[in-house]
């Protein structure tokens, strides 16, 4: 917590959650953040009924310029997550729609440059095949983790899933993917350049951000304005409904697995 809040007060972007101050007693430690009502990325994408290649591409500038700078003053997020972008205002045409960085829990201050890091961290689906591999690892795992979320924007659903967790981590180490032309067939070939740069598994080979924010894709105006269709917001409705009831099943296991040893302890002590 203690590392969380010293890298919070490093962090001044538009596009990343603000810790404003924080209050220690003996026991807690408070931590007033930025207000932020707009709800996460794809409760946005579910509300606005619709979405398309410009959109996707204006989020991923916004979220790639923050993470330039973020790389810039050597903090590398670790987490990233369609449910750690969340937007800073409800939505509404007449505001320009905000978005920001959040969680810095897992997050990790680099000393010095090209310092590398050990710890395996990171969220199933959405971590890097370095980790996965042992391996030492950069900033680059904030890339891959942009290749992931990019490539459910434009498709609907994850590059990397299976019930197995060690299939799913087999895939991701091996950079295992496809894209359907059931899909992809109308996604644009930039858009699909610019996930494959993401998604290489050798993160020496991996788009850097200034890369990214290089991409005809993204600067060159190649992104088209047409909408997805229905079936492409249906998809992100179901993912980020299975989602929500995982976070809510976990939420139980962890209270249940509390309860239990609360009242081991509890018989314990009366024994």
């Amino acid at each position: 917590m203690h590392d969380e809040v010293s890298i919070m007060h490093k962090i001044k972007h538009d596009n990343c959650v603000q810790l404003f101050e924080i209050y220690e007693s003996k026991k807690k430690l408070y931590m007033i953040l930025e207000l932020l009502q707009g709800g996460e990325l794809f409760d946005r994408i579910i509300l606005k009924g619709s979405y398309s290649e410009k959109e996707a591409s204006e989020l991923m500038a916004s979220i790639i310029k923050a993470i330039q700078y973020l790389h810039g003053i050597g903090v590398v997020h670790r987490d990233l997550k369609p449910e750690n972008l969340i937007y800073a205002t409800p939505m509404c045409e007449e505001k320009e729609e905000v978005i920001k960085i959040t969680d810095f829990g897992l997050a990790k201050f680099k000393e010095e440059t090209g310092q590398q890091m050990h710890t395996a961290c990171g969220t199933p689906g959405y971590v890097a095949p370095e980790v996965l591999l042992n391996q030492p690892y950069g900033p680059g795992v904030d890339l891959w983790s942009m290749g992931v979320i990019l490539y459910i924007l434009l498709c609907g659903f994850p590059p990397f899933y299976h019930s197995n967790t060690a299939e799913l981590y087999r895939q991701i180490k091996k950079g295992d993917y496809t894209m359907p032309k059931k899909y992809w067939g109308e996604i644009s070939d930039e858009a699909k350049n610019l996930v494959q740069r993401l998604l290489t598994v050798n993160p020496a080979k991996r788009a850097t951000p200034a890369e990214v924010l290089e991409h005809p894709w993204i600067s060159g105006g190649k992104a088209s304005a047409k909408s997805f269709s229905d079936e492409h917001t249906k998809r992100i409705t179901i993912l980020q409904a299975r989602r929500v009831l995982k976070r809510g099943v976990r939420s139980i296991i962890a209270v249940n697995r509390f309860s239990r040893k609360l009242n081991a302890l509890i018989a314990s002590n009366d024994a």
